[in-house]
């Protein structure tokens, strides 16, 4: 008879075939692949660049080209930068109208459930397909709020071209690591919003991105500005298919919240596993401000994301709640990083991370407490779940505290799925594939609820209800 001990215990891949279905790639244009000041200069003019903006991005390339490769994250030596495509401009323009977006784009979106949750719950929403935003559209209510929200290249020549100058890679300057200055050389597409004083956005704004391409890199800029007294939560979303390729995501999120403003960021990156994510976020927050940070990575091959808070002014305050899934061909390094530069500024970090079937999760976190920064308050906490002994799971804590009148900790719990929990579901009738599914979803349930609604019903189908009836 067989012992429990011997029972099946692997979990297997979960189920993308939502996100793996691809679109006949008919581009209007492309550049060639590689990375040359005469690539740079070819995507300015076809952006139609301020002539500040050409200037930037060929000094940014000139930086990326002088920084070396990250050497203390997991390897990059798949990634040849000389096969990327850095702009691919789909065979539509971007217009305001779901009816007018071409057929096997809007029918992509649709299986993702754009614009289904937009009728549904948000008051604005873009999507981006490869290097463009084709769709666009907020509502009358929010317009009427003097809330702006339109994609980059509208801003960056608009009305509101100084306050995108103003701001622009100000808190992720391109000298700030190799691939920020690759986003500054290359990027296209993404989000403006601005947020006036006092006003409360109360029904979600949300980005979609989609990469289709192969051999392509996607470097979309999200540029937010809450001002005093504002509120907005805003939803990110992201995918792509399978290819036996590499493709490459060097996006970039600048959030600027003021004073007394709220702000909440909610992500949910779901790339397939021949992408290299290597995405750069930064937020500062003025006094009396918060930023909320909830984030999802399950997919990629490579992962280097860590969300950075910069609290600027006193009574600040930063949460981040994050939750990364690992599995067979992933290397996922993850985490977040906080600077108090004020006093009494307060931040908690709480992340949950699952491989399996060989995955690596690494949890990465940064905590700086200035001089300034008496009374500061910071709380790290981290949880890994190993599903099976092929994974591996690493915790990689750092703390500089300059101030003697401040108080920071760290907690951190690895460990695998508890035999004797799943002895005594199955004492109790549950199969054994229940159990564990149930234990898996009950170690994710409280980063799913911090979620939007259908973001926390993709992550269950992605961690939890994919997993049933695929043990062995």
């Amino acid at each position: 008879m067989k012992s429990f001990e011997d029972e099946k215990t692997q979990v297997n891949e979960v189920d993308r075939s939502i996100y793996d279905i691809k679109d006949e790639v008919r581009p209007s244009f492309e550049v060639a692949s590689g990375l040359t000041p005469e690539i740079v200069e070819q995507i300015s003019e076809e952006k139609h660049d301020p002539e500040w903006m050409r200037i930037f991005r060929l000094k940014a390339l000139d930086i990326y080209n002088s920084m070396p490769l990250p050497n203390w994250g997991p390897p990059l030596d798949g990634l040849d930068m000389g096969n990327i495509v850095t702009y691919v401009r789909p065979d539509t323009p971007m217009v305001g109208s779901w009816k007018e977006v071409p057929k096997d784009i809007k029918d992509t979106f649709e299986r993702l459930g754009i614009p289904e949750a937009e009728r549904k719950s948000l008051a604005g929403v873009g999507a981006q397909y490869d290097s463009e935003v084709v769709y666009h559209n907020v509502s009358a209510e929010v317009e009427a709020q003097g809330v702006v929200y339109t994609d980059m290249e509208s801003a960056l020549t608009g009305p509101y071209a100084d306050m995108v100058k103003k701001h622009f890679m100000k808190l992720v300057p391109p000298t700030d690591h190799k691939f920020a200055a690759l986003h500054g050389a290359v990027w296209s597409g993404g989000s403006f919003v601005y947020v006036p004083p006092g006003v409360s956005v109360e029904i979600p704004l949300q980005s979609y991105f989609r990469l289709n391409a192969p051999g392509a890199g996607q470097f979309e800029h999200t540029l937010i500005i809450v001002d005093k007294g504002a509120y907005l939560h805003f939803i990110e979303g992201c995918s792509a298919p399978k290819y036996n390729v590499a493709n490459l995501h060097a996006g970039c999120v600048e959030l600027f919240v003021g004073e007394g403003a709220r702000m909440r960021y909610s992500t949910i990156e779901n790339w397939s596993k021949n992408m290299y994510n290597l995405n750069t976020k930064r937020a500062r927050v003025e006094k009396g401000g918060t930023v909320e940070w909830v984030s999802g990575s399950f997919g990629s091959h490579t992962s280097y994301l860590y969300p950075m808070t910069i609290l600027q002014g006193e009574d600040s305050h930063m949460e981040f709640t994050g939750i990364t899934f690992a599995g067979a061909e992933q290397n996922l390094d993850t985490g977040a990083k906080v600077v108090h530069n004020a006093p009494h500024t307060t931040s908690h970090i709480s992340t949950k991370s699952i491989s399996r079937d060989g995955g690596i999760s690494t949890f990465r976190s940064s905590v700086k407490i200035s001089e300034e920064a008496k009374g500061a308050k910071s709380s790290v906490s981290c949880e890994s779940l190993m599903l099976d002994s092929k994974s591996r799971s690493d915790t990689i804590p750092a703390m500089d505290i300059a101030c003697a009148e401040a108080d920071a900790g760290h907690e951190a719990k690895i460990g695998r799925i508890s035999e004797q929990a799943v002895f005594y579901f199955m004492s109790r009738g549950i199969s054994e594939e229940d159990a564990r599914a149930f234990i898996v979803g009950g170690f994710a349930e409280p980063i799913a609820k911090e979620l939007p609604l259908e973001y926390a019903v993709e992550m269950n189908n992605l961690i939890n209800l994919e997993m049933k009836g695929s043990i062995g």
